[in-house]
């Protein structure tokens, strides 16, 4: 009886979450409709935004893949925030019982009811042990899974009846991108394999003698599938230059510290931290650097390594046949490509970030916006010359992005792939440098 009940149920709040998909599609093309020069791709993300988890999940996944979605939808699923409003702390505590078998102030002296943070799929509150070990716990809204399994569910089959009706639609492969974003969304909502993945990172850290760099440690022994149980860690993010000169006597050899352990990550963890913005890489009191939330991780073929360490050494020196070379090895290709054609392409484009590069010497930020076009551009440049990257490799630039942001607020004359501190090859491992190298004089 309990299995027949179990199915109904799942039946019924699945045909209840189908009638709200159709209300939120239905109040999004009203959107359109009435509002004056409302563009497609803004009333398609804040419709996203109203279905919630994953949806949100699928505009950043959007986002992230500029080599298959239209520039304009890319651009815009940009500001796809993955913040919601918080849950009633009663419910909270629920899945802290069902999860932990216990009534949760057993395991905790104390739980802060405000969170610190409310996101599509969890909620983190802080938290003091039985010993007076300050921790957060970081716990799953209640039904987010079965509401993802639902919505994919939903989605995959009108990505077949589209495929069926307009056979050139297939080429999009979307029934293959609602697979990839399953598994890719079933990861993340799997906190023992996040606790894995800060775990591994840490193996990481120790095995290249890297002590200058921690990540929070997990409380195996309190973390389950919906519940992740971590030290708390105190500290400004990589954007706080006033703090960090306060905690650091060098602002930019804290970022080269970050960066050669992101770098190094590429090729001796099995995977990346594919989600660097300044909330996740935080200086602490110490002047060590804390990596925090592993929910998104990213993993490079040795084929897409090489041709990113390529592309890299052409960066270095612009040279744009190289560089292309490079990017032809890291996508795939339908058939020959015209390599010096894609060059040329590829060096309007980086005429661009020049110009960012100017715009930065007046400015401590810039654009966003601006930096996301370079990332669509280098894919356009790919799609005119019959090249698609992987989304392994959007991820990639994305985080150098983000480092691009950084050292423009605390080591503006820093040269990403020019400066000889930074490492970036197999040779400089399994250890990081305990001092920086010199950095090379500039002809």
């Amino acid at each position: 009886m309990a299995g027949i009940e179990d199915g109904i149920g799942a039946f019924f709040k699945g045909a209840v979450r189908i009638g709200q998909t159709a209300l939120a599609i239905g109040q999004g093309g009203w959107d359109w409709l009435t509002a004056e020069n409302a563009p497609a791709p803004r009333v398609l993300r804040q419709t996203f935004e109203r279905l919630g988890t994953t949806y949100i999940k699928l505009g950043q996944f959007i986002a992230s893949a500029p080599s298959v979605f239209p520039p304009e939808y890319v651009t815009e699923f940009q500001k796809c925030l993955d913040k919601t409003d918080p849950i009633p702390f009663a419910q909270i505590e629920k899945v802290l019982r069902k999860e932990l078998g216990k009534d949760p102030y057993e395991v905790f002296h104390s739980i802060n009811p405000e969170p610190l943070a409310s996101a599509s799929i969890a909620q983190v509150h802080a938290a003091e042990l039985k010993d007076g070990r300050d921790v957060v716990i970081k716990v799953q809204k209640p039904g987010v899974d079965d509401i993802i399994l639902t919505d994919l569910n939903f989605l995959f089959l009108w990505a077949q009846v589209l495929e069926w009706l307009a056979p050139d639609f297939s080429r999009t492969s979307m029934k293959h991108i609602v697979q990839d974003m399953q598994k890719i969304m079933m990861e993340e909502c799997d906190f023992i394999h996040e606790s894995r993945n800060i775990q591994e990172f840490d193996k990481f850290l120790q095995k290249t003698g890297n002590d200058r760099v921690i990540v929070p440690k997990v409380h195996t022994k309190y973390t389950t599938a919906r519940v992740l149980t971590m030290d708390r860690l105190y500290g400004v993010p990589l954007t706080d230059l006033d703090s960090i000169r306060k905690y650091s006597r060098d602002p930019e050899e804290t970022l080269i510290l970050a960066l050669n352990t992101w770098f190094m990550s590429l090729m001796a963890c099995d995977f990346f931290h594919a989600d660097v913005h300044a909330g996740n890489l935080m200086v602490l009191e110490d002047g060590r650097i804390a990596f925090i939330d592993f929910g998104i991780v990213g993993r490079i073929s040795k084929k897409t390594w090489g041709g990113i360490q390529g592309l890299m050494e052409s960066m270095e020196t612009r040279n744009f046949d190289n560089m292309a070379s490079s990017l032809i090895d890291i996508g795939a290709t339908d058939g020959p490509v015209n390599r010096k054609s894609f060059a040329a392409d590829l060096e309007k484009v980086f005429a661009g970030m020049e110009n960012l590069e100017r715009m930065a010497q007046t400015s401590r930020e810039v654009d966003e916006q601006e930096m996301n076009k370079l990332l669509i551009d280098i894919a356009e440049a790919g799609q005119k010359n019959g090249i698609r990257f992987p989304r392994e490799f959007a991820l990639l630039i994305k985080q150098f992005l983000y480092f691009d942001r950084y050292i423009r607020i605390l080591a503006p004359e820093l040269r990403m792939f020019e400066d000889q501190r930074i490492v970036r090859s197999q040779q400089d491992l399994p250890g990081l440098p305990s001092t920086p190298r010199k950095k090379k004089k500039k002809k």
